[in-house]
């Protein structure tokens, strides 16, 4: 612990973040989970560090992929901490220690092996549903104590009700399928239950602790003309493939990118990343844009690495992906994303987004929507946490000017 404080000095907002988290795990005699809301950049994994080298008792930190687990793991080893392991199948490696970093389905395999731990940190704990899976059984197998990181305490659902144009209950109303981003403090039934600490993307902003972003709105489809899916949960494909193929959304999208590469003020990006919805965009970007390249579901991990690798070596300009590299991308010098693709999920729009949000000297970051969503959600640094009733937490915006309820309304 002496080598990694002498190594690494806190910011005082992490120091806060960690002491609420240390502090959460020392009570004694609860049973409520708590939830640290942190915005992407922020350096979650120095304070996931900092707090588990803190206690002295055995910390299982859930990571939700093997490519971030490894990112953090190797931060934690960066930080002057060896008492810790990896615990994952998919890494091939499996051995418990004071800090062992895991994902849940290696877990979930050998689920007696972790009955040693108490305290259980849960990175990007938005993933968790509350109504089942394996985070919820390994949780309900024994009593643990349990606390979330976060930059989106959220989780989108769907249901058939009653509402009017408002998202207001109304049991006049015709019932029809709609959204609802429900707050994970106020889920039934709820795992987590209090936010402990959280800091918002405006004061690391104001501080010099993120990157100032430059939003361009390009949206080329009509947003009347978007229809949802059966579930109510996302866009239908087939619609928005017909309105993309009558705005010829294919050959704006390639124009678009084309215009970053080369800007009025000749200032070349370091790196442009865009957002398909589907595989054509992105097939289409590489038959048209020299150095473009994609990644998929599909791409092979040597090849998907090789990919980023050459794209941060600037040896690749643009990269084009479909569903992937919304979390767990790490390149502070990216400072060009464009969304090609509308989403109803504001942790999706703010993931993307957040692909640049992390500061770099000289670094003049764009955000390119193409799809409306910006307007749809607001800038993500106007974003903001609000307990108007005690427990009752909530996310707000500012969307066209106007300050908007985001979560715990239906839509």
């Amino acid at each position: 612990m002496a080598e990694y404080m002498a190594k690494f000095e806190l910011r005082d907002y992490q120091r806060d973040a960690s002491n609420a988290g240390v502090s959460f795990f020392q009570r004694r005699y609860t049973k409520r989970n708590g939830i640290l809301v942190l915005p992407t950049g922020s350096g979650k994994s120095l304070i996931i560090a900092d707090i588990a080298s803190k206690l002295k008792e055995n910390v299982l930190v859930l990571q939700p992929s093997k490519e971030i687990l490894e990112q953090n793991y190797s931060k934690l080893l960066s930080y002057g901490i060896t008492d810790c392991s990896i615990y994952s199948a998919s890494l091939r490696k499996k051995q418990i220690s004071t800090i062992t970093f895991a994902t849940i389905g290696s877990v979930m395999s050998k689920m007696s092996e972790f009955n040693i731990f108490r305290y259980i940190i849960v990175d990007e704990c938005h993933q968790v549903n509350s109504t089942g899976g394996q985070y919820k059984d390994l949780f309900d197998a024994t009593s643990r104590r349990i606390l979330g990181l976060t930059a989106t305490p959220y989780r989108l659902t769907s249901q058939q009700i009653t509402v009017d144009d408002d998202g207001h209950y109304n049991p006049e109303s015709e019932p029809q399928n709609v959204c609802i981003l429900k707050f994970l403090t106020r889920t039934r039934p709820r795992v987590f239950h209090d936010v402990l600490y959280q800091v918002s993307i405006q004061t690391l902003l104001k501080r010099g602790y993120l990157a100032h972003l430059r939003y361009f709105d390009l949206t080329l489809i009509d947003q009347q003309g978007l229809k949802r899916n059966s579930t109510g949960m996302d866009y239908d494909d087939t619609n928005l493939q017909n309105l993309f193929y009558v705005k010829n959304f294919y050959s704006y999208l390639v124009s678009i990118v084309n215009r970053v590469l080369n800007p009025k003020d000749g200032k070349q990006r370091r790196g442009v990343l865009v957002f398909t919805k589907f595989l054509k965009e992105s097939e289409e970007l590489c038959k048209s844009i020299e150095g473009c390249v994609m990644i998929s579901g599909s791409t092979k991990k040597k090849e998907r690495e090789k990919i980023l690798k050459e794209f941060k070596e600037g040896k690749i300009k643009v990269v084009a992906n479909v569903g992937v590299l919304t979390t767990g991308f790490d390149y502070p010098e990216l400072d060009t994303v464009i969304i090609a693709r509308p989403t109803m999920s504001l942790a999706m729009y703010y993931q993307i987004v957040g692909r640049v949000i992390r500061p770099y000297p000289g670094k003049d970051a764009w955000v390119v929507d193409l799809c409306g969503n910006v307007k749809r959600f607001g800038k993500v640094e106007d974003l903001y946490l609000t307990e108007p009733k005690q427990g009752e937490y909530m996310i707000r915006g500012l969307c066209n000017g106007t300050d908007k309820q985001l979560t715990n309304i239906y839509f």
